[in-house]
């Protein structure tokens, strides 16, 4: 119970501290977005998610980029697919689709 205990509290620890850095590492970005770090690396090497290579050796990221990519694709909602077609209706072309 006690290493239960203290294995929360460490990543209670880490996350705290990620929430005031900008700059983020790999391991940031593996707690923030919840994906594995070889996951992060294959897409890097992909280029499919921003990253800096400053000293072309360490990986770096920004965090506003990575809340940026991660809400890239956005699914609208009933309610906004609705309301975009009320538009539609009353205004014609101005209102949109």
């Amino acid at each position: 119970m006690n290493e239960e205990l203290m294995g929360k509290l460490d990543r209670i620890e880490k996350l705290t501290l990620l929430s005031v850095k900008n700059v983020l590492n790999i391991e940031d970005v593996s707690l923030l977005t919840g994906l594995s770090k070889g996951f992060l690396y294959k897409m890097t090497c992909r280029n499919e998610i921003p990253f800096y290579k400053p000293n072309n050796k360490n990986i770096f990221f920004d965090r506003a980029d990575v809340e940026s990519w991660m809400k890239r694709n956005k699914i609208a909602s009933t309610e906004e697919i609705d309301q975009k077609a009320n538009n539609y209706v009353v205004n014609g072309k101005k209102g949109g689709l």
